[in-house]
């Protein structure tokens, strides 16, 4: 979700590098699997200039981060619909180490293509395909990637614009290969139904062994209950099970958002809480970022959960979570609250394991989107 429509002010393209205290153990030397979380350890930092340049793009907007182990590599993908640059992620190393970030190099950009060949629009050529970039991940077994993108929803009395949300699969060169089959309940419309604008396909994760993927709306769908207020608890997001085999939406979870961490100012200022992006532990747990913002206050605040996904129900079928009182939703705690750290966080779309530290110890790399806003840093930590 891009908050520059709201004026955003002091939000940072952030990273952060986290040691996992756990037991960690590499599936197929790519994927990852925590045996126990108890604590999460904040290393480092490193920024990076605004606006920076590479290979004629400007780099910003990083929404979602992936890791390849084998060739020691980040991907990134860029939330620019077309609007600086066509549509794009990028590929860059990270140089880190226990004692946190010493350097970040890009290497690479690839633009986004559709089944034509030609990169995507962005909304003045063609609002109803102008895509929304908001996670990536790369697919170890088939040497491709997985980008989604939030569609749109405008419906003003003299626009109305409905792009449905994608999730598609690209090889290395971004050219497109296959798209995964959209739920019924996540298509637009002109009422309100299915997806909010701006909040649907913001994180995703494959499972360790590639079977699965996972992919998160950020806010609740309309027939779900209301955005996240203050002092409750009563938002729903939902978690789809996707087959890989088949591209089919196999399971539909509930997993039910904190309030909005802070009061706005003023009263009835821009408020939300949703679920910027998802990363699978194993044994059916999902790490889950939660982001709150609210106006009037720079910082954004930042919870880590670890959802356990294994005697929740399937509600795919259901029409309503607040209506169903007899589903199991998924199960949550809380790991880390970054208030905690007792330095500026801003506004965290991505997560991804990094490398193992010499100790033994997991990294978490966690990255914000800056929105392209002269106000904003690059900031990794």
């Amino acid at each position: 979700m891009k908050h520059n429509k709201y004026f955003f002010p002091g939000a940072v393209l952030l990273l952060f590098i986290f040691n996992s205290c756990t037991t960690a153990r590499k599936i197929l030397g790519y994927s990852h699997q925590l045996q126990s979380t108890d604590q999460l350890h904040f290393i480092g930092e490193y920024v990076l200039p605004y606006n920076l340049q590479f290979s004629q793009t400007t780099v910003g907007g990083l929404s979602g981060i992936d890791y390849d182990t084998g060739r020691d590599l980040y991907y990134m993908i860029s939330d620019d619909r077309s609007a600086i640059n066509p549509a794009r992620f990028y590929t860059a190393k990270i140089f880190l180490n226990a004692a946190g970030i010493d350097s970040v190099k890009f290497t690479d950009v690839k633009s986004f293509l559709q089944k034509n060949g030609t990169v995507y629009p962005n909304s003045k050529q063609d609002p109803f395909h102008t895509p929304d970039p908001e996670a990536i991940r790369y697919n170890l077994l088939k040497d491709q990637f997985t980008w989604s993108s939030e569609g749109e929803r405008i419906v003003k009395k003299d626009q109305v614009v409905l792009e449905d949300p994608t999730v598609i699969s690209i090889n290395s060169n971004g050219e497109y290969k296959d798209s995964f089959a959209l739920p019924a309940n996540m298509h637009m419309h002109v009422t309100e139904n299915g997806p909010r604008q701006n909040g649907v396909f913001e994180g995703m994760s494959y499972s360790n062994d590639y079977r699965y993927l996972f992919v998160n709306v950020e806010e609740p769908l309309y027939e779900d209950g209301p955005r996240a207020g203050i002092n409750d608890s009563t938002g729903w997001i939902r978690i789809i099970k996707f087959d890989v085999l088949t591209n089919l939406p196999v399971a539909q979870y509930a997993y039910q958002i904190e309030p909005v961490a802070h009061l706005p100012s003023p009263a009835d200022g821009f408020k939300i809480n949703g679920v910027p992006d998802i990363l699978y532990a194993g044994n059916n747990k999902l790490l889950i970022i939660e982001r709150s913002f609210s106006t009037g206050r720079l910082a954004c605040t930042i919870r880590i959960f670890l959802a356990d996904l294994s005697n929740a129900t399937d509600i795919s079928a259901v029409n309503s979570i607040p209506k169903q009182i007899t589903i199991i939703p998924a199960q949550k705690k809380l790991l880390l609250n970054m208030d905690s750290l007792g330095i500026f966080i801003d506004n965290i779309e991505g997560v991804t394991f990094g490398p193992v530290l010499p100790n033994g110890h997991q990294t978490l790399v966690f990255v914000a989107d800056n929105n392209f806003n002269q106000l904003q840093k690059n900031q990794f930590l």
